[in-house]
């Protein structure tokens, strides 16, 4: 998180033109209308798709309807373009769309005999939908459907493309039959309130439905589903089908979930504050554990370290950087904050932190191997501070898994960057909603970003109280409870690229957001009494500046109402 261990995070806002397409009464849609490309889900392997430079196949995971998906990796001067020639009636309006993941992706159509189209859209770690459409010409009788990435980019996948509009004679994929049940249905995880579920897919379904106790309860596209809202120490009955426009299946064999005892939760004060331990030497202040500053109620050791394994984590303490620290004063160092109260996590990300949880069996070691090291060291817990996207499905089980062996001490933090919170659609934000019966905060990082939308929708620049008050407000009004929520803030103008301000500003954007005192412009049309608090990049820049950032904020924090 300073601007020797943390990128900073790149990203250009698109501009993208609406096409004004002129429907005629042939395009209108008709119960004739079809969907007229062909394996369009890639069920059968690229049969009727082309993809330049052999960049395409099919794959398991990602889907998000059936069993195969099409990944396409571009590579060198090749933007991994797949085609597929659909047959089409003349004068006629067809409707284009396909559901597309990954890095950025294109969809369009060439060869109309009038406007050729396309949509894209940039890198996006959940499935998402481009639409568009065209109208052919006189004389047109086929066209070239395309998909293509970008250069340099990472592969792309696309599932369920449509060119929906009249029949063109061309022939369609078979229309489909009821699915089977889904099988491997298991409980992947457990809180008070909530059950996880995991099942395999089925081939040829596009959802499945969930049931507890022989009664509906909630509908998903992908394998895994959590149902909350339970009562705690209850043994639940679960059931899953698969549909598609044919039907539905008949339910699954059934699993029995028990929920865990209600939680005491993790031993914090109702305000805290949370400071990042740097694993290394950049000419911050170097420190052992026992170093930090006793105003530090959660401690991030930072950072875990990716492995070979998918998704699996290690942690290697950088004794020579830090002056022969050793392992074994490390621990020990770890059970004394633990015994003045404090928690100490271990967090995975960071500049280096390129670990991946975009599938089950990543997800999978990805949880085991931090419990492992929480048994290793004695943390108590995980910080997730990934900065290339996260897979929210994939990444909520994961630390449902986790929760489940570690138990309801367990601490769980994020650090999203500001682009990552602007939505609930993002996957920073979804996991975070996802989790939210197991989540201890999420503190956003309010530096090293551009200009960002406010709650109330305008744009703030870094640096003031209102970028702190007006974004921290998406959060609180997007569903997060205010104990949830923390600032994220660098503890001196070494400690960031950008974005410091003074401890100063800091009380006051608190103050703004517990109390309606001390706002600038902004101003909350309600109050946070229960915030939690603030964090900061770090501990050891901290000290560097005689630890001026937590005697300042640390007694704010900890005197908030």
């Amino acid at each position: 998180m300073s601007p020797q261990t943390r990128s900073i995070r790149l990203w250009a806002g698109a501009v993208t033109a609406a096409l004004a397409l002129s429907l005629t009464s042939a395009g209108q849609a008709s119960a004739a209308d079809v969907n007229n490309a062909k394996n369009a889900g890639f069920e059968s392997g690229l049969a009727n798709w082309a993809c330049s430079a052999g960049s395409g196949a099919t794959v398991s995971s990602p889907v998000r309807t059936g069993s195969t998906a099409l990944k396409a990796t571009p590579a060198g001067q090749d933007n991994a373009r797949c085609t597929q020639t659909v047959a089409v009636k003349p004068n006629s309006t067809y409707a284009l769309s396909a559901w597309v993941q990954g890095g950025y992706s294109y969809l369009g159509v060439t060869g109309t005999g009038t406007t050729d189209v396309s949509t894209w859209t940039p890198d996006s770690t959940s499935w998402k939908q481009l639409t568009t459409s065209f109208t052919t010409g006189a004389s047109t009788t086929s066209v070239t459907v395309y998909t293509h990435g970008w250069y340099g980019q990472a592969a792309y996948y696309v599932d369920d493309l449509s060119v929906f509009g009249p029949d063109g004679g061309g022939g369609t994929d078979p229309a489909p039959t009821i699915p089977g049940a889904p099988a491997g249905l298991s409980v992947s995880g457990t809180s008070s309130t909530s059950v996880s579920l995991a099942w395999s897919a089925v081939s040829g379904a596009t959802g499945y439905s969930v049931y507890r106790d022989g009664a509906k309860v909630t509908a998903v596209t992908g394998t895994s589903a959590t149902v909350t809202g339970l009562t705690a120490s209850t043994s639940y009955s679960f059931q899953v089908t698969a549909t598609n426009a044919a039907g539905e299946s008949v339910k699954s064999t059934a699993v029995t979930g028990r929920t865990t005892a209600t939680p005491t939760g993790p031993a914090l004060p109702k305000h805290a504050v949370t400071g990042y331990w740097q694993n290394f030497n950049n000419g911050a202040t170097v420190q052992k554990l026992s170093d930090v500053q006793s105003q530090y109620d959660i401690i991030a050791v930072a950072f875990a370290d990716a492995t070979s394994t998918p998704g699996a984590v290690t942690f290697n303490l950088d004794s020579a950087g830090l002056g022969g620290y050793t392992v074994d004063q490390f621990k020990a160092d770890i059970t004394a904050k633990k015994a003045a109260g404090k928690k100490v996590i271990i967090s995975v990300g960071g500049q280096n932190g390129t670990v991946s949880i975009n599938d089950s069996t990543s997800a999978t070691n990805f949880a085991n191997s931090v419990y492992s090291l929480m048994q290793t060291y004695g943390f108590d817990g995980v910080d997730i501070d990934l900065e290339n996207g996260i897979n929210a499905t994939y990444m909520s089980q994961s630390l449902r898994s986790l929760s489940s062996k570690a138990g309801s001490s367990l601490v769980i933090t994020m650090a999203p960057q500001t682009i990552d919170m602007q939505s609930t659609s993002n996957g920073y934000f979804q996991t975070a909603l996802n989790i939210k019966d197991i989540l201890t905060v999420v503190n956003m990082q309010y530096y090293n970003s551009g200009s960002m939308l406010g709650c109330d929708g305008k744009v703030y620049s870094q640096g003031s109280v209102d970028f702190l008050t007006a974004l921290a407000c998406i959060q609180l009004e997007g569903g997060l409870a205010p104990s949830q929520v923390g600032l994220g803030l660098p503890a001196s103008t070494s400690g960031a690229g950008s974005g410091y301000v003074s401890p100063s500003v800091v009380n006051n954007a608190l103050d703004c957001l517990t109390k309606g005192t001390g706002c600038g412009s902004f101003k909350p049309s309600r109050t946070y009494p229960d915030l939690r608090g603030a964090m900061t990049w770090s501990t050891n820049w901290d000290a560097a500046a005689g630890n001026a950032w937590s005697n300042a904020v640390g007694p704010h924090v900890h005197g908030l109402p």
